[in-house]
């Protein structure tokens, strides 16, 4: 198999009062591949994402991206290759236009001129937003501003995407809308979540992580219907959910799409 494009080894971080919060990870997602980081809340995922663009520094183990370790001297370079969208798209959002956002990133990498408006045009049609280029991001739905925070990212032409929370505070017609965005990118996605539905629909494979280790990574289908495995982890679906029926339909909604 081919090199992977996010290499993760033995990946252990303690914080400075003394919390272990990862014991040893490994995580290999190779080029192209959708996959969702699950687990409850304390399980260590949002120390796993601060790894992977150098906010946090491994305290042992290695994280490198396309072969490039995570370390200080390369960190200009490592945030272009992994873009994070946070949950909270007010956290990236901070210019007077939407234009000026999505160019901020690309700007202070040194990218000018046309190349910056191709990128800021290019990214925002990606997510459906290119009318809304000089719209101030206040004045947009949150679920139009979680798509421009997208855009950010895209902006960059990133080789990882990093989702935190993508559908969370989305109503069903924006969770579609992104949904949709996503399945249509060309880039490597890591999705943070706690909406297995969600997970199902975008990301044929999933990671669990419990208390700071991986319990299971595997099809998220085989995941979601193992009882034992889902109960372990502190993994809930949502009453009445049927994950191997929602699977069929989705399979049989895209068989009728090619045909």
């Amino acid at each position: 198999m081919s090199t992977p494009v996010l290499d993760v080894r033995g990946l252990a971080y303690a914080y400075p009062d003394g919390h272990q919060a990862l014991f040893g990870v490994d995580l290999h997602v190779h080029e192209g591949e959708r996959v969702a980081l699950l687990g409850p809340n304390g399980a260590g995922k949002t120390t796993l994402v601060l790894h992977l663009n150098g906010i946090l520094t491994a305290g042992a183990g290695s994280v490198s991206v396309s072969g490039l370790p995570v370390q200080k001297s390369h960190l200009q370079e490592i945030r272009r290759r992994v873009g994070v969208v946070f949950q909270d798209p007010d956290d990236q959002l901070f210019m007077p236009t939407v234009r000026q956002d999505v160019a901020f990133g690309p700007a202070n990498h040194g990218v000018r001129g046309a190349e910056l408006d191709r990128r800021v045009l290019d990214a925002l049609d990606r997510v459906g937003m290119a009318d809304f280029v000089d719209r101030p991001p206040h004045h947009l739905s949150f679920g139009q501003r979680r798509r421009v925070a997208v855009a950010t990212v895209l902006a960059m032409e990133p080789e990882i995407l990093v989702l935190d929370e993508p559908s969370s505070n989305l109503d069903p017609a924006s969770r579609r809308e992104l949904a949709d965005i996503m399945r249509s990118l060309d880039v490597t996605v890591l999705m943070v979540t706690h909406d297995l539905p969600y997970a199902l629909e975008l990301c044929p494979r999933s990671v669990v992580l419990h208390d700071g280790v991986v319990a299971a990574d595997g099809a998220t289908l085989e995941m979601l219907t193992d009882a034992e495995l889902m109960r372990a982890n502190r993994l809930e679906l949502p009453f009445g959910f049927d994950p191997a029926a929602a699977a069929a339909a989705r399979d049989a909604a895209i068989g009728s799409l090619s045909d």
